[in-house]
């Protein structure tokens, strides 16, 4: 090869250099893992997020999808089998599933889109330094408790006995459940708490309400709770027994009324987690980030199954009301 030729094929090599190692980057696939109780509608706003930022499931995103159905024994489980799979990246939508991976390794990155009492449960050191390789949204479940309380409260005046239904296997619930007696004992109201461990233990609770006959039900939700609205919803409604839920979900599975986050919302924030990590970023310097944007829903239609009368006050106050 003559220097000159040489000297033109190295200027067209290293100025082709930059394409070739963006294509060689664009073309590597990704393995994520996912880990929750079971399937909801708004985890797809988390896959949504991705597309938009260039991560298309059965391109260059390969998803491991694991749920336990309420078994939360199996957490642990699918945990260690991620490891094995050198997944790149593990979501959870759960605490006991985020704590299980934690258990489970120290280098494999965890992103929660909607973490319960994250610091309270351990599941990172504090918001702003989460440290570790967790990070992601928080849910403000336990702020939140004493306005579902004041919420309750102006709709039911008469309101003296709550029932409280929790799953007391989730560590994440146990801060909110703190909160939700403090703002019950300030408001004069006395709780009736119904904890789960698992779906077997929603029969009995049920049961003891009806034996207690409440003025209403307060469910702290966790992924275990939310899985099983439609049958604690029914409950509710066939026991005339006013609800206040935490998401939008429960009310369009046909609960009363909600106040807390918008859960499609944050799965879509996720994505911002999971891109940032994808390009280098470490999990213990991405803060948790709070939400600071929440929505009171009501539904006319349970209110009228219920035969409860809603304050047309209160109905102009709703960000969101169902027919």
């Amino acid at each position: 090869m003559h220097r000159r030729d040489f000297a033109r094929f190295a200027a067209v090599t290293a100025a082709a250099w930059p394409v070739i190692m963006l294509a060689q980057q664009s073309a590597k696939i990704w393995r994520m893992g996912f880990i929750g109780q079971g399937p909801e509608k708004f985890h797809g706003a988390l896959f949504e997020g991705l597309r938009k930022l260039g991560y298309s499931e059965g391109q260059n995103l390969l998803v491991e999808r694991r749920y336990a159905e309420g078994h939360a024994e199996r957490f642990a489980e699918f945990a260690s089998e991620m490891v094995r799979l050198n997944i790149d990246l593990i979501v959870v939508s759960t605490t006991p599933a985020a704590l299980a991976v934690k258990q489970a390794t120290t280098t494999i990155p965890v992103v929660f889109p909607n973490a319960i009492s994250p610091v309270e449960s351990g599941v990172v050191e504090n918001l702003a330094r989460p440290g570790g390789n967790i990070t992601g949204g928080a849910a403000q479940t336990a702020i939140l408790s004493a306005k579902r309380m004041e919420i309750l409260k102006e709709v039911l005046p008469g309101l003296t006995r709550t029932a409280v239904l929790w799953n007391a296997g989730n560590p994440a619930l146990e801060y909110p459940w703190r909160e939700t007696q403090a703002a019950a004992q300030a408001l004069g109201v006395s709780l009736e708490p119904l904890a789960l461990r698992s779906p077997a233990d929603l029969g009995a609770a049920f049961d003891l309400m009806t034996k207690a006959m409440p003025d209403a039900l307060i469910v702290l939700q966790d992924a275990l709770t939310l899985q099983h609205r439609k049958e604690i919803i029914e409950f509710a409604l066939r026991n005339r027994l006013p609800g206040m839920y935490v998401a939008k979900e429960w009310i369009e599975a046909g609960g009363l009324m909600s106040y807390g986050e918008n859960l499609a919302d944050m799965y879509r924030r996720g994505a911002y987690f999971v891109d940032k990590i994808f390009k280098g970023a470490k999990p213990a310097d991405l803060p948790v980030e709070q939400v600071t944007k929440f929505e009171l829903i009501l539904s006319l239609k349970a209110a009228n199954t219920i035969g409860l009368s809603i304050p047309a006050t209160f109905i102009a106050r709703a960000d969101e009301v169902i027919e």
